[in-house]
């Protein structure tokens, strides 16, 4: 069936992100109400669930950016458990069930959060009920890569190569419903293509088979594939965003190819168990906001190619529903399924 991807409307860039004073200090008395005090302790460490393998894999990586400004910033530790699988569902159903003592959160994003609603009876939990929102981290584009094998180097001896072996080209992703399988989804209805999609549970995992010609191409997000590119290990035909990213700006977009609707993105959020403290919550977004505002972390987003958005927890909450009906409608029409 035909799909088209909208694009997100996200509110980007430094002018528009209130800096917000940090809350006052707290703590957790024993009948889980918040007291003026010290939160977190020194000596409890803040566990943030990432919903996806460690490894190296987009997620994964921003989770640890965000993880290690936190851990400055609050003057405690801050560590990242990891738990894939079922497109981000297994972690994020898990991140549900925290107690919300303010030392348990959710690093996830658009696929697990907005699409996986769509693809699935059941996920184990609700996006919107079972968590507290905290503030949107970045967006990040799809680029489409193609390993050093494959007879082509740009966008049009790729389209052509493709048109004249349906079915013969195989593209990884991270999971069906994914931001790397709707961009692919995407690409063959508006290029008129035929591809394979290949799911994976883990994105070094398809990126290493990529290389190795299991599979042929990926429509990666540029934290995962950067390094690979830069070291000529694998060739971008095209970023799949209205501008350049300046960790690869030598990489031409797809607007500027010629292909406008040819546009992809994800985003990252950082959301905590229902009913942890509204103090609490104040205090992470201000953080949040602060750490998107300082000029030595918004260049190492640039360095990968994420785009700091910020915001209120209310943004965020009010973006996740739009984003819920937009995945959904576009699930729908391009019959996606889970097998």
């Amino acid at each position: 069936m035909k799909t088209h991807v909208l694009r997100r409307r996200l509110v980007r860039g430094a002018a528009l992100l209130p800096l917000i004073a940090a809350a006052p200090l707290m703590t957790l008395a024993a009948d889980g109400n918040v007291n003026a005090g010290s939160w977190p302790v020194l000596d409890k460490a803040i566990q943030i669930t990432v919903p996806g393998p460690g490894g190296g894999g987009t997620g994964d990586t921003l989770a640890r950016m965000v993880a290690e400004q936190l851990a400055t910033r609050l003057k405690t530790s801050v560590v990242i458990e990891n738990k894939p699988g079922a497109n981000g569902n297994i972690g994020a159903a898990a991140a549900a069930k925290y107690a919300p003592d303010g030392y348990r959160f959710l690093f996830s994003w658009a696929g697990t959060l907005a699409v996986s609603p769509a693809l699935y009876a059941s996920t184990g939990f609700d996006s919107q009920k079972d968590f507290e929102p905290i503030g949107l981290i970045c967006d990040v584009p799809n680029i489409l890569v193609v390993n050093n094998q494959q007879p082509v180097r740009d966008i049009n001896e790729f389209i052509a190569y493709a048109r004249n072996h349906p079915g013969k080209l195989n593209f990884g992703s991270t999971g069906i419903g994914s931001s790397m399988h709707l961009a692919g989804e995407l690409f063959m209805v508006e290029t008129g293509t035929k591809m394979v999609h290949v799911p994976y549970n883990a994105p070094a995992t398809a990126t290493t088979n990529m290389m190795a010609n299991d599979i042929q191409l990926m429509f990666q997000l540029i934290p995962g594939i950067a390094t690979q590119v830069r070291g000529g290990k694998v060739h971008a035909i095209a970023i799949m965003s209205p501008e350049r990213s300046p960790a690869l700006p030598d990489v031409p977009t797809m607007k500027e190819l010629g292909f406008p609707k040819l546009m992809s993105s994800t985003w990252f959020a950082l959301l905590a168990p229902r009913g942890t403290p509204a103090p609490i919550i104040e205090r992470m977004n201000a953080e949040i906001n602060a750490m998107l505002h300082d000029q030595d972390f918004r260049q190492k987003l640039a360095d990968v190619g994420a785009t700091p958005i910020g915001g209120t927890p209310d943004d965020l909450s009010k973006y996740l529903a739009s984003e819920i009906d937009k995945w959904g409608a576009v699930v729908k029409a391009a019959g996606i399924t889970i097998q």
